[in-house]
């Protein structure tokens, strides 16, 4: 599996790229990986706030739906639309093509509770 090192991470999966005062959540490799197949995704609109552990969105796959939480609070600047028409982008590519919004970014400090690469990759190999 693969967790690039720029990134940071959540227990829930989700991986964050921050852009200066923004940043782009995603869902990680191992997190598509454990759903399968995706066939569906619904995400928030842009304009829209989002709150910390809130629900952001969800990733339909085979049988079973996951929520999608927000590591952080903000505004969302921009939706994935490929993602929305191409759910599979999650499976080919969930770090760049597969990437899900854009937030911006309203208290930096919820940022000191994301994982590293490798602390996310010992993290999931103590689940397994």
């Amino acid at each position: 599996m693969d967790f690039p090192e720029e990134l940071k991470y959540s227990k829930e999966h989700v991986w964050v790229r921050v852009e200066g005062d923004s940043a782009v959540i995603g869902i990680t490799d191992f997190a598509q990986e454990e759903l399968g197949a995706i066939s569906g995704v619904e995400l928030p609109e842009e304009g829209d706030e989002v709150e910390q552990d809130d629900s952001v969105g969800s990733v339909e796959a085979r049988k079973t739906v996951a929520d999608i939480y927000a590591p952080f609070s903000g505004v969302v600047l921009s939706v994935n639309q490929e993602v929305l028409d191409t759910p599979t982008l999650l499976n080919d590519d969930p770090y760049d093509g597969g990437w899900l919004v854009e937030v911006a970014l309203n208290d930096r400090e919820e940022l000191k509770g994301l994982m590293s690469a490798d602390d996310y990759a010992e993290y999931v190999e103590n689940r397994e």
